[in-house]
């Protein structure tokens, strides 16, 4: 599972984040990321949904694939202006964020996240709000609901007319 932008440190392992610090008005300089070592041979690997494995230079390994995330939190009241603020600044901090919904008692989050399987995109999704919850000062609300599908079901549903339509526009919103 990897997550990577210029000047962030990785969610994985130290359970704690590192947030590059830019001055007021200061714009994001979008750079380029190399692939790392799972899409060697991304192209021979063809896109079925499931779990896929490739063989390379080190032997047969796990091919990381997108999944669309919803989480849903929910807590005591908030102050409307501090949960919008709050979601904001996360959707900074973690740049994969689509679109956040919000009222003063509970929100919901939608994102895409890289992952190697369900367990851990779910994994990563479970932490987002607690390693989050400070740097952005979020409401101290709780996880009450978690839905992880990979990119083929969540366009499945789209096609078919059942699910949340797609993650237009794009930020953070009332319901």
């Amino acid at each position: 599972m990897r997550r990577t932008r210029p000047g962030a440190g990785s969610l994985g392992s130290g359970g704690g984040t590192l947030h590059a610090r830019r001055a007021t008005g200061e714009e994001r300089t979008l750079t380029s990321v190399e692939a790392g070592p799972d899409f060697d041979d991304f192209e021979d690997v063809p896109d079925q949904g499931t779990s896929r494995r490739t063989q390379s230079r080190g032997g047969d390994r796990a091919v990381s694939k997108l999944w669309h995330i919803t989480l849903s939190v929910s807590g005591s009241e908030a102050p409307l202006t501090e949960v919008r603020r709050g979601l904001e600044q996360l959707a900074h901090d973690h740049p994969f964020l689509l679109t956040s919904r919000y009222a003063n008692d509970h929100a919901e989050i939608r994102y895409w996240e890289e992952a190697r399987d369900l367990h851990d995109a779910a994994a990563v999704a479970l932490r987002l709000w607690g390693e989050h919850r400070s740097s952005a000062k979020l409401p101290p609300w709780e996880i009450v609901g978690l839905e992880v599908i990979d990119r083929e079901t969540y366009h499945l549903r789209i096609a078919e007319g059942y699910g949340p339509p797609p993650a237009a526009p794009v930020g953070v919103h009332p319901f």
